[in-house]
């Protein structure tokens, strides 16, 4: 058989001289509006079933187990993706897979959140019947109210009746896009309803810019004895001696009680550079009031102070007392911007 005579169409540089035309954008703009109004109708249609879902959801003791065939899939994996990384343990079984084993993966204290825009996707079925013999909570995601996936469900969330973006009403675009909104929905709703805090995120994500970001001012800090901190009666002396020893070019004066009272910098040696400066005292050249952040505080917060008043050092403050201090360095290193 002659294999070079395919019956497959032959798209190779297609057009590939045509010039961008207002059409092009035009059909751009059109599928996003389709998909913008989309939303909206999903928007406004959600109520008591949404409640429901984000209830068992909430309630959930084992993981959400999202399934889906397709296009549905693809945004299934997305899903599962956000609700872990806010939280809610989840993860992607495919509906194919699970026929063959992979229902083993899924127990009693789980929930099943199935999506398939005609309710009918035959793929689907092992796993419905399986959330069904062993009593676990079943969300549908579906266009089609009457389908056997949402006669089956626990909580059905239907989809809004719109047509496709795809000028055939063929390709699944706006209906993908909804289900893909509704599982950012639910999402953001659980985390919110659970108190779900920076602290939170950082956890789940410590790597990369989302990590960097939400790094604290206690992860980077000096404490202890790499700490430059004088009293105020010391003599200049023995200021310069520590200021040197602790290489921040800085000096924190505290009183009595530890708290801390201001601040001597490489600056201030200058502008009282005179025969007294070493016979002084802490007290005779701070400056008052040093400026200083909050050790739970962001890292990307003490960056930002110490960038918007020019300066390398910001000690960390906790109830008056220093427990710290950051260096812009510590922030650069860190990965802070």
């Amino acid at each position: 058989m002659d294999m070079s005579t395919s019956a497959a169409p032959n798209l190779e540089n297609k057009d590939a001289a045509a010039p961008a035309s207002s059409a092009d954008l035009d059909s751009a703009r059109r599928v996003l509006d389709a998909e913008a109004t989309a939303l909206k109708a999903l928007s406004e249609s959600l109520g008591a079933p949404f409640l429901a879902a984000l209830d068992i959801l909430a309630a959930t003791n084992g993981r959400v187990i999202i399934s889906g065939m397709g296009k549905s899939g693809h945004v299934g994996h997305k899903i599962a993706a956000t609700l872990a990384s806010t939280g809610t343990p989840a993860f992607f079984v495919h509906p194919g897979e699970a026929s063959h084993g992979d229902l083993g993966m899924i127990t009693s204290d789980d929930t099943v959140f199935a999506l398939s825009n005609s309710g009918e996707t035959t793929e689907l079925a092992d796993l419905v019947a399986y959330a069904a013999r062993f009593k676990i909570p079943l969300i549908g995601v579906t266009a089609a109210a009457d389908s056997a996936l949402a006669r089956a469900a626990s909580v059905i969330l239907v989809l809004p009746e719109v047509a496709e973006a795809c000028p055939m009403g063929l390709a699944p675009t706006t209906s993908t896009t909804m289900m893909l909104a509704l599982g950012d929905a639910l999402a953001v709703a659980l985390l919110e309803r659970r108190d779900f805090s920076p602290a939170d995120f950082k956890a789940l994500h410590p790597g990369g810019k989302l990590g960097q970001r939400l790094l604290k001012v206690s992860e980077i800090m000096h404490g202890g004895d790499e700490l430059p901190l004088v009293t105020a009666e010391m003599a200049m002396s023995d200021v310069i001696l520590t200021m040197t020893a602790k290489r921040f070019g800085c000096a924190g004066i505290v009183d009595g009680d530890g708290r801390l009272l201001g601040v001597i910098t490489d600056g201030d040696l200058r502008r009282h550079m005179a025969e007294t400066l070493l016979k002084s005292t802490a007290a005779d050249v701070m400056t008052d009031g040093a400026q200083s952040i909050g050790s739970d505080a962001l890292a990307s917060e003490a960056l930002a102070i110490m960038n918007e008043l020019a300066i390398t050092n910001l000690f960390v403050v906790d109830d008056g007392k220093p427990v710290g201090i950051l260096h812009i360095h510590d922030c650069l290193r860190a990965g802070v911007a």
